[in-house]
């Protein structure tokens, strides 16, 4: 039967069409403003506790009870949203879209390299401070009971013969001639034991020493009682790393106060300068906060102001000397082969002297840079030296929330710290910005241009640390994964959206890992939950996890298993989960198998609870340059042209949208042709000349009938008088679109004319749109 059959006779169901002149079935009504922009602005319902979100009962609405979910239900919902909880999915939605933009720069600065999960299970690695890493010289006096170690000759060249002095060295030089003794703060591999030992000898040749220096390998001794300086006329370096390399002993000597350790460093300076020797204490951010404490004046404290590893890198390679024509053969090295930009990723001085070394022996130079950017290898050796619960709870909630402000990712961070300790009576003294420099060196904050107001946000170095950080902790530390993923839960509740997003995306990092727990660990019960943030946040993990091609295959086929099953609510909501997974970005790069899964989760017998999900699904799909395959897919599904329950899920899928309005994403981006989308405008009215054809189709067959007709009217209206005029030349193109559509066999030519003479002179609001497509119409007869 013709889609546009009319009889004088009883009308049989496919003929259901308003004719010209009839009185509607509907009352007249404005255009409703409803969408996402109007839904997004709503005011926030109040946020429950994470604890109750997943034990209170089933809501009242009609998609979340057992059984189908009538036609009527279905298509009132997609109409006039959700009821109550209408604002947490369009929050839910939008903290989507955000999440989907995280993770597509995540896979765009991936820099070519990659996290290997194997090589974060390699043996464990130890390191020290200064340039050198390695204890062998210092093993066997250690385990011979030996105090003091002379520093031999070319251990002394290696840190002095091409020395860079950092800023302030005069400064810190004039202060140990006078002091004796110095507090040398800096982080680890800064080069802070070669700045001492430069020290040392340069206060030694104006001093008039010629005992050479010496390591302290057991720094406490200088606190005992009556002691002295083994060699006079000698330099001391006492190497203290932070924890337990302070030992009790030294806490009580610099926290003494007034009496007791202005006392014992008098009598320690006292025997140096009788022996006409210095003294350099070595250490991190725990030294440099005990040195700073009451009654140290006998002290003097110098905090290392890092060098520019280049400027290392130069003096190693081309010596005091060097053409114009070396600096440039040079630095056009380290640029062709990424030496330089790893070297701002890690700008550790023994980061610096290492590549030095290569290029000096004509080595591989970019396997040495592969080396270093190697984001597995650099966790891997982090975790290895700090395990207190302070510092990786800091490094994992920067991992989740990069880009976040700082004052987000402390938060975030100790709540992680609270359920990694036992529970505390008071609120911890936590001061995460005076470690970053010494316990968290890969993680810089950004503070705004001079002049602007906006928090300094947490950024890594390196692009792929964060994933590495999260895979690491994830597969390793097998204590605390029960914890960070209830913490990480807990983020999806929280107010700001970007925070939502960026956790979802770490919960997608932490499923490639291994999808099959994954998905039985927490996936499923996420994407089966009465949630909205829970389920978008499931298919923003999928989504995250998909995008590895070793593990696509497997993702794809848990969403056509989701996207089948029965009318239970709970397999609506995995059905619905699964059809919000596809609308991302594994739809955009596949989007024959996402239209796939959307005709698998719609085609459910009389079951219509699905169709919101499949309807934002495909408007998903459209607004991230899948155009074609949407409008594809509807007019195959819409082909029988009757009121079976595909067809009318179909049309009223793409009626809906006809109705959406593009949202600006976070970064704006142009489709695949090159252009650019108009923020507030339906991206079907704007790429209307591009799919005329399909369009003119898909909107005969809208409204030829009900139940589709109605909406379909209104989406027109609301394209002629709200939309058109933000769009250039968009009148036009709907006039094209129509011309087309009355050209066709039956009364599509009728209707139209007869709806845009009603538009055109309502009483209340009369649209000049219409009146002017309806001249056009008139004359194209």
């Amino acid at each position: 039967m013709s889609e546009d059959s009319v009889s004088e006779g009883p009308r049989s169901l496919a003929d259901t069409a308003d004719r010209p002149g009839d009185p509607p079935r509907h009352k007249d009504r404005e255009p409703s403003k409803r969408g996402p922009d109007a839904e997004a602005g709503a005011a926030e319902p109040e946020k429950k506790d994470a604890a109750t979100r997943d034990t209170e009962p089933p809501r009242a609405d009609a998609e979340e009870h057992d059984g189908p979910v009538s036609e009527k239900d279905a298509l009132r919902s997609l109409v006039e949203g959700s009821g109550p909880d209408d604002a947490e999915r369009s929050e839910a939605l939008r903290a989507g879209a955000i999440a989907d933009e995280i993770a597509r720069r995540l896979s765009a600065d991936a820099s070519g390299t990659r996290i290997g999960t194997l090589a974060l299970f390699n043996a464990d690695v130890s390191f020290g401070g200064g340039f050198h890493t390695d204890g062998s010289r210092t093993g066997a006096a250690r385990s011979a009971g030996v105090s003091v170690l002379a520093m031999d000759a070319t251990d002394i060249a290696d840190h002095t013969e091409l020395f860079v002095a950092p800023e302030g060295y005069g400064e810190a030089l004039d202060a140990l001639l006078e002091m004796r003794v110095l507090v040398l703060t800096a982080a680890p591999g800064s080069g802070r034991e070669a700045v001492a030992v430069n020290l040392l000898g340069e206060a030694l040749a104006m001093d008039g020493g010629g005992g050479g220096c010496h390591r302290l390998l057991r720094p406490a001794a200088v606190l005992e009682a009556g002691w002295e300086p083994p060699v006079k006329n000698s330099g001391y370096l006492a190497a203290l790393d932070d924890g337990p390399g302070i030992d009790a002993t030294f806490t009580s000597a610099f926290l003494g106060g007034h009496t007791h350790g202005t006392a014992q460093w008098a009598a320690i300076v006292a025997a140096l300068r009788a022996s006409g020797c210095f003294l350099a204490l070595t250490g991190g951010h725990d030294l440099n906060v005990l040195a700073a404490g009451p009654g140290l004046d006998q002290v003097a404290r110098h905090p290392l102001v890092p060098v520019d590893p280049l400027a290392i890198v130069e003096r190693r390679v081309l010596g005091h000397g060097g053409t114009p024509d070396a600096y440039a053969d040079l630095h056009g090295l380290l640029e062709r082969t990424g030496a330089a930009a790893a070297l701002r990723e890690q700008p550790a001085a023994r980061n610096a002297a290492r590549l030095a070394s290569v290029i000096l022996a004509d080595g591989d130079v970019a396997a040495e840079v592969a080396r270093l950017r190697d984001p597995s290898e650099q966790v891997r050796s982090w975790f290895n030296r700090y395990r207190a619960p302070d510092a990786v709870a800091f490094a994992l909630a920067a991992a989740v929330l990069e880009e976040c402000g700082y004052l987000t990712v402390a938060d975030a961070a100790v709540k992680l710290r609270a359920a990694l300790v036992e529970p505390e009576v008071a609120p911890p003294d936590l001061r995460f910005g005076d470690r970053l420099g010494h316990e968290q060196q890969w993680i810089r904050l950004d503070v705004p241009e001079a002049g602007g107001f906006a928090a300094p946000r947490v950024r890594f170095r390196s692009a792929l640390l964060g994933q590495a950080i999260l895979t690491y902790a994830w597969n390793l530390l097998d204590g605390r994964r029960e914890a960070v993923l209830g913490w990480l839960r807990g983020l999806l509740n929280h107010r700001d959206l970007e925070v939502r997003a960026r956790a979802a995306v770490a919960a997608g990092v932490l499923a490639r890992t291994d999808p099959q727990y994954a998905v039985h660990r927490f996936l499923t019960i996420w994407a089966g939950s009465t949630s909205w943030p829970l389920r978008q946040a499931a298919a923003t993990a999928l989504g995250v996890a998909g995008s590895r091609a070793e593990t696509a295959e497997a993702v794809w086929e848990l969403l056509h298993e989701w996207a089948g099953g029965d009318a239970s609510a709970y397999r609506r909501r995995l059905a619905g989960t699964a059809a919000n997974t596809v609308g991302g970005l594994l739809g955009r790069a596949a989007p024959d198998r996402a239209v796939a899964v959307l005709r698998s989760a719609l085609d459910r017998e009389d079951d219509w609870g699905t169709l919101p999900s499949v309807a934002w699904g495909g408007v998903h799909l459209i607004h991230r340059g899948q155009t074609a395959a949407v409008l594809e897919a509807y007019l195959e599904w819409s082909e029988p042209q009757d009121l079976s329950p595909m067809v009318v899920k179909s049309l009223s899928a793409f009626v809906f949208a006809v109705s959406q309005p593009y949202e600006k994403p976070v970064i704006d981006t142009a489709d695949d042709r090159g252009h650019a989308r108009v923020p507030g405008v339906p991206v079907l009215l704007s790429e209307l000349p591009w799919h005329h054809d399909r369009l003119v189709e898909l909107w005969a067959r809208a409204l030829a009938r009900r139940p589709v007709q109605d909406s379909a009217l209104e989406a027109l209206r609301t394209w002629i008088d709200d939309y058109a005029d933000k769009s250039p030349d968009s009148l036009d193109a709907i006039a094209a679109l129509l011309r087309s559509v009355a050209r066709r066999p039956g009364r599509h030519g009728e209707r139209l004319t007869w709806w845009l003479e009603k538009w055109a002179h309502h009483r209340d609001k009369p649209s000049a749109g219409a009146a002017r497509l309806l001249r056009t119409l008139d004359r194209a007869r």
